[in-house]
């Protein structure tokens, strides 16, 4: 009998990682990380300037575009206490781009640092911004969950909230790197196709590519599109359930463009995706194509993955084929030309892959949701994958080296 996914105990994906070999800073040539292929259950080991050569022909290769946001706002009290605002999605308004582009006030759920020494009163701060002075005033609203309602206003309407963040803002590099941001992060912390701003973490199996990885895909007939998925820090949180049942996925925003849908199914439905955070949005589009042609007519938000929508029961599940195109005749219907919508979707051990066919990530951290996903692109065979790693000196996590998991 079948293992009922929410019964999957968190402590079986454990393993040994010593903080040595966590890779504090990149290499200072982004592609000359290592790279572990793994096919048909053997392990080799290669370049990353080998990938072109080394992936599956027919399948559509998906990178993620978001760009990671200097989310963290430092406040120091009249005290001298330092609390940290860390902004995490959007309130008012909801919409990311629209939120940037605010003058006056902008408002965040955040995680507040050093919260009990912060009683309620308004946190000011001043700042040059394009030469210009202003106040930036943080006001603490409810609480939801472990985070904030934070309202901000500053008090100079050429300023935007994204100029203000591009000033006064830290880069949130990963808390497993335990050292402060640095001056170089900016640079290194971000993949050099990032475009849309957004995520509070970066999808680190981008930062391998360089201008001529890229350009050797194409020579090598891999056709690539983008999608947009903006992580947020529920990426780093850790599974404290015994069971994965008692973890809740944190909601994650997508955006897809028409064309993208298209060349998918061109390409058989199938797609080789770069990082965790592109098969979370592949596979999540087949579940909303899938949500189309069960229930007929449904909005964007209905068209939100829940968690475990993917393991229902008693369910004829379309082609992937048939799914995309429910996707494309809704844009029609709508006259839209990308798809704007949000997703939970957890990949744990039992679950079907539906498009992705190779994925490109890094090495995750023990006892995470994203071992979890690896494990079950790989049908449980990550052992082989994790042992080779850490036998052959290979640097974990946001930093680390990269890896192909063919799935043929």
């Amino acid at each position: 009998m079948k293992q009922d996914p929410r019964h999957i105990r968190i402590s079986d994906y454990n393993y040994p990682l010593p903080d040595e070999r966590i890779a504090k800073f990149p290499l200072a040539e982004r592609d000359q990380s290592k790279l572990l292929v793994y096919k048909k259950g053997v392990v080799v080991q290669d370049c990353f300037t080998s990938l072109p050569s080394l992936l599956p022909k027919g399948p559509l290769m998906v990178f993620n575009n978001t760009k990671v946001i200097q989310a963290r706002l430092h406040f120091r009290k009249e005290t001298g206490a330092l609390i940290e605002v860390f902004c995490l999605e959007p309130i008012l308004p909801n919409d990311y781009a629209l939120n940037f582009q605010q003058t006056a006030h902008s408002a965040w759920l955040c995680m507040v640092g050093n919260l009990k020494k912060w009683k309620g009163e308004a946190l000011k701060r001043e700042m040059v911004v394009k030469g210009e002075t202003i106040t930036l005033t943080a006001e603490r609203g409810e609480c939801r969950g472990t985070s904030h309602w934070i309202d901000f206003r500053w008090d100079n309407p050429t300023i935007t909230f994204a100029d203000i963040l591009e000033v006064f803002g830290e880069l949130p590099i990963p808390p497993y790197l335990n050292r402060e941001t640095q001056e170089s992060d900016k640079q290194t912390y971000q993949t050099i196709y990032s475009k849309i701003k957004g995520s509070v973490a970066a999808p680190t199996a981008g930062l391998h590519f360089t201008p001529r990885v890229l350009e050797a895909l194409g020579e090598a007939g891999i056709e690539k599109e983008e999608v947009t998925l903006h992580v947020g820090a529920g990426t780093f949180k850790p599974v404290k359930s015994e069971e994965i049942e008692g973890h809740e996925m944190h909601t994650e925003y997508i955006s897809v463009n028409r064309s993208t849908i298209e060349k998918l199914i061109a390409h058989g439905g199938e797609a080789i995706a770069v990082g965790t955070t592109s098969v979370r949005t592949l596979e999540s589009l087949y579940h909303m194509g899938a949500a189309l042609i069960q229930h007929g007519e449904l909005t964007e938000e209905q068209l939100h993955v829940t968690q475990w929508q993917p393991y229902q029961e008693n369910i004829v599940w379309p082609s992937t084929i048939d799914a995309l195109q429910a996707l494309l005749s809704y844009l029609d219907k709508h006259h839209l030309e990308a798809l704007h919508s949000s997703t939970q979707i957890i990949i744990v051990p039992g679950y079907e892959y539906r498009v992705v066919k190779a994925i490109v990530t890094n090495f995750h951290q023990p006892q995470s949701t994203l071992l979890l996903l690896v494990s079950a692109f790989v049908k449980g065979d990550w052992r082989t994958i994790y042992d080779y790693a850490l036998a052959n000196d290979f640097r974990f996590l946001s930093y680390g080296d990269s890896s192909l998991l063919i799935n043929e």
